[in-house]
C-alpha cells in the first residue's frame, strides 16, 4: 500500500488471517423507499461463505417485505435514523456488537454501493487472508493537493470506506475504541469523506497499524479509480463494482472519455446478472442520465435478425386513427410484427370508424381485429389507450404492446410535422427485419420495459426544453401514483410522439389508474401542462418504479441524419467557449437564463456568476428606469450602469 504521509509511531506486529478464523460483516444499506433492491441479497448470499455473523444496518425504516428479504441473508437486522450516512450506520452496528466484537478475528465493515460478486470473492480472501496487516481495503484513492473539500490542505491517500476490512488487533486497540467514541458528525457527503474516508488509513497507519489495499490505483492520475476505471478493475479480478458510474453526471463521464456501456459489457462477461442490475438501476436514477450513461440507444439493422421464431411474443397493437387516410400506411408498418398480433383500432365518430372497417375488411387477417368508437376524443390517443384498451393491456393476455396513432401535427409548420411523423414511423415500422429484431431485443431482456425513438430535435426546440410546462404537474402525478423513480431536471427520457413498444406489465401505474376522459379537461386542454401533454412524458418512469428500463431505438438511416446534424449544431454552439461539454455547461448554468439577451439580462448574469447578492439590486434598479428604457438605450452600457446603480453598489462588482 502507498504508506499514508505520517508515521508518528513504528509499524506494529501484524498477523495473517487464522486458519478457520472468523468474521463479522457490517452491512449498511439505504433505500428511500424501505424497500430491498435485489443485488443486496445476491451479494449477502455470496458473503455468508465468508462470514460467520451478518449484522445488516438499514439507515432509515424498511418495509415488512425489506427486513424480510434482508432478515433471509443476515443475523440479525437493525433500523436507525438516516443519519450520519453509511459511516454512523459502520458505527451503529459496532456499538451494537459491543465487546463481542472481540471474538471474531475480522470485522468487514461494508455498504450497498457497489453490484457484487462480479468476480469471484475467493481469489481476493485468499490472497488478503495470507498478508500480514492490520486492515484492508478493496480498492484505494490516491493523495489530492488542495483538499477539494475544503480547498486547504491536502485529502489524504486511503482505501475507500465502502469496503474495510479491520483485523483482531485492530478492533481491540485503545486507538480503535477511541476513534468510534469520538465520530464527528457527518451532515453531508463531504464530511463523510473529509472526517472519515479521508481520516481513517492515514490515522491508523501513523499509530503503527499496517494497511493494504487489494486492488490498488491502476495510474498516477489523481481521480477515483473505483468510478472511472470499473472496467479495469473487474478485469484485474475486483469483485465489487461501484453503482456510481450509471448515475454519474453523464458530462463529468464524457469528459474523462468513461464508456457505462464497457463497463456493463465487461460485467455481463463475467457473468453478474444482468437483470438485477437493471432492475435497480431503472428504479433509482434519473431515466436519460441512465440512458446516457448506460448508452441504452439501440441502433437496429434491418437484417441479421435476432428473432426467435419458436418464442413469439403474444403481441397487442393498439392504433388510434383520426385520419382514415392515413390507415393503410399505418396497417402496412403492423403487419411487418414477426408474428401474430391482435388489433384494436380506436376513433372518434362512427363515421371514421366505417371507414377503418371498410379499409380492414379489404386485407388478410393476422389475429382478432376491434374498431372502437371512444367516449370523447378529449385526450386523443392517450385517453383512448388507457380508458378504450385499460381491460386488455390489464389482461395478462399480452407480453407486447404496440401503440402508435395517426400522426399529422397540424399545429406545426409543414416541414417539422412531416419529419415528426417519419422520425416515430421509420423507428418503429421501417421492415420486417427492423420490427423483428425490437421484438428480439425483449425476447432477450426481460427487464426491458418500453423502446421507442429518440428525442426529436430537428426542425424542434426540444433540446433542454422537453419539459415545457409539464414538469409540475409531472411531479404531483407522479408523487399520486406512487412513482419514485428520481426525475429528469431538464428533459425527460419520454416518448414524445407518444409511440412505442412496450411490455403491457411495464406500465401497470399508469393503467390501474381508473382515468376519465373529463380528467383530460376538454380537447383544449391538449397543450403543455394538460393531462395528455404529462402523460405523454410518464411511461419510463412509470416502468422505472416497476423495475423495467427503457431503450430508445434508431434505424442507421435516422441516426446518419441526427447525429449529423447534433455535431454540427454542437460545434456551433460550443464555438465561443471553453473546451469540454462540461466545462461549457458549468459555465452556463452558473450563467442562467440568458432572457433576450438584454443589457439588463447580461448584467444579471454577471451578477449571477461573480456577485449573486448584486443580482436583487439589479432587478430593482432595472425597474426602476423601465419608463425610460427607451431612452437609456440610446446611452452605452457603462453610463447606463453608473445611472442605475448606486455610488456603493459598483463595490462588489
Amino acid at each position: 500500500m502507498r504508506t499514508a504521509e505520517l508515521t508518528a509511531y513504528p509499524s506494529r506486529a501484524a498477523t495473517s488471517f487464522p486458519q478457520g478464523g472468523t468474521r463479522l460483516l457490517v452491512y449498511v444499506v439505504y433505500d428511500r423507499r424501505g424497500e430491498v433492491e435485489d443485488y443486496v441479497p445476491y451479494a449477502l448470499k455470496d458473503l455468508r461463505r465468508f462470514c460467520d455473523r451478518i449484522l445488516v444496518i438499514s439507515n432509515g425504516p424498511l418495509t415488512p417485505e425489506g427486513r424480510r428479504t434482508l432478515e433471509e441473508v443476515s443475523d440479525e437486522v437493525l433500523e436507525r435514523e438516516n443519519s450520519g450516512f453509511d459511516i454512523w450506520g459502520y458505527k451503529h452496528g459496532i456499538d451494537h456488537v459491543g465487546d463481542a466484537i472481540g471474538e471474531f478475528d475480522e470485522v468487514i465493515l461494508a455498504n450497498d454501493t457497489w453490484f457484487g460478486p462480479v468476480r469471484p470473492f475467493d481469489p481476493v480472501f485468499e490472497r488478503m487472508d495470507k498478508q500480514e496487516l492490520h486492515f484492508w481495503g478493496m480498492t484505494d484513492h490516491l493523495r489530492v493537493e488542495p483538499n477539494p473539500f475544503t480547498h486547504v490542505g491536502y485529502l489524504a491517500y486511503h482505501l475507500q470506506s465502502y469496503w474495510l476490512v479491520a483485523r483482531k488487533e485492530l478492533v481491540a486497540s485503545t486507538e480503535w475504541i477511541d476513534y468510534w467514541a469520538n465520530l464527528p458528525v457527518m451532515n453531508s457527503y463531504s464530511d463523510a469523506v473529509v472526517h472519515h474516508e479521508a481520516v481513517f488509513t492515514e490515522r491508523f497507519t501513523s499509530f503503527g497499524f499496517v494497511g493494504e489495499v487489494a486492488f490498488p490505483t491502476i495510474t498516477d492520475k489523481i481521480e477515483n479509480h473505483a468510478v472511472l476505471y470499473a472496467e479495469q478493475l473487474l478485469d484485474a479480478g475486483c469483485p465489487t463494482l461501484k453503482r456510481r458510474p450509471f448515475f454519474q453526471w453523464p458530462p463529468y463521464l464524457d469528459r474523462l472519455a468513461v464508456v457505462g456501456k464497457w463497463t456493463l459489457d465487461a460485467a455481463a462477461r463475467y457473468g453478474y446478472p444482468m437483470p438485477i442490475l437493471m432492475q435497480d438501476l431503472a428504479r433509482n436514477v434519473e431515466p436519460r442520465t441512465l440512458n446516457a450513461d448506460a448508452a441504452l440507444l439501440e441502433v437496429i439493422p434491418e437484417h441479421d435478425r435476432t428473432y426467435d421464431e419458436s418464442a413469439p411474443m403474444r403481441t397487442l397493437a393498439v392504433a388510434h386513427i383520426h385520419y382514415p387516410e392515413l390507415a393503410t400506411a399505418m396497417l402496412d408498418g403492423l403487419d411487418r410484427l414477426p408474428s401474430e398480433y391482435d388489433l384494436i383500432v380506436t376513433t372518434s365518430d362512427e363515421d371514421r370508424a366505417a371507414q377503418l372497417e371498410a379499409v380492414l375488411a379489404e386485407r388478410s387477417s393476422r389475429g382478432s381485429i376491434d374498431v372502437r368508437v371512444v367516449g370523447s376524443n378529449d385526450g386523443r390517443d392517450q385517453s383512448a389507450f388507457l380508458i378504450a384498451c385499460r381491460e386488455e393491456l390489464l389482461s395478462g393476455e399480452y407480453e407486447l404492446v404496440l401503440k402508435i396513432h395517426s400522426k399529422k401535427t397540424p399545429q406545426d409548420a409543414f416541414n417539422p410535422g412531416r419529419l415528426f411523423a417519419r422520425q416515430q414511423f421509420e423507428n418503429l415500422l421501417p421492415s420486417a427485419g427492423y420490427v423483428a429484431n425490437v421484438v428480439a431485443l425483449f425476447q432477450r431482456e426481460p427487464g426491458l420495459g418500453l423502446a421507442y425513438p429518440p428525442m426529436v430535435h430537428i426542425g424542434y426546440g426540444t433540446m433542454g426544453h422537453a419539459w415545457w410546462d409539464n414538469r409540475p404537474r409531472f411531479v404531483e402525478l407522479a408523487n399520486e401514483l406512487g412513482i419514485r423513480v428520481p426525475v429528469d431536471q431538464l428533459s425527460p427520457l419520454a416518448p414524445f410522439g407518444s409511440m412505442y413498444f412496450a411490455r403491457p406489465e411495464a406500465l401497470r401505474l399508469l393503467l390501474e389508474h381508473e382515468w376519465s376522459y373529463e380528467d383530460f379537461g376538454g380537447s383544449e386542454a391538449y397543450k403543455d401542462g394538460g393531462l395528455a401533454h404529462v402523460l405523454e412524458r410518464m411511461p419510463s418512469y412509470a416502468a422505472g418504479e416497476l423495475g423495467y428500463h427503457t431503450r430508445t431505438i434508431a434505424t442507421p438511416a435516422y441516426l446518419a441524419r441526427s447525429y449529423t446534424a447534433l455535431e454540427y449544431n454542437h460545434d456551433q454552439m460550443s464555438s465561443t467557449m471553453m473546451d469540454t461539454t462540461m466545462q461549457q455547461i458549468e459555465r452556463m448554468r452558473a450563467a442562467g437564463d440568458f432572457g433576450d439577451g438584454r443589457l439588463e439580462d447580461f448584467a444579471y448574469m454577471y451578477a449571477r456568476m461573480n456577485n449573486p447578492q448584486l443580482e436583487p439590486r439589479l432587478r430593482a434598479a432595472f425597474a426602476r428606469v423601465a419608463p425610460w428604457r427607451r431612452r437609456l438605450g440610446r446611452l452605452r452600457p457603462s453610463r447606463i450602469l453608473r445611472r442605475i446603480l448606486p455610488a456603493s453598489g459598483n463595490k462588489g462588482a
